[in-house]
């Protein structure tokens, strides 16, 4: 493997055992938002452990009325 792979494995590993103490694996509903958090959580990698906290807001468009 390359060096690059590597280092690219670990850091998504850290980001997801952030998500695991975040306790984002026992979500039993799964929506926008809290699927788009989990993804943020495992991309911000080990900047998770020196205090950024990736939360993610979105929701589906509300259909015009008329």
């Amino acid at each position: 493997m390359r060096r690059g792979t590597v280092i690219l494995l670990v850091w998504l590993l850290i980001g997801a055992a952030a998500a695991g103490q975040r306790g984002y694996y026992n979500i039993t509903k799964f929506g926008c938002t809290n699927v788009a958090t989990m993804i943020a959580t495992f991309v911000v990698g080990p900047f998770n452990y020196i205090g950024v906290n990736p939360v993610i807001s979105c929701g589906a468009p509300k259909p015009a009325v008329g």
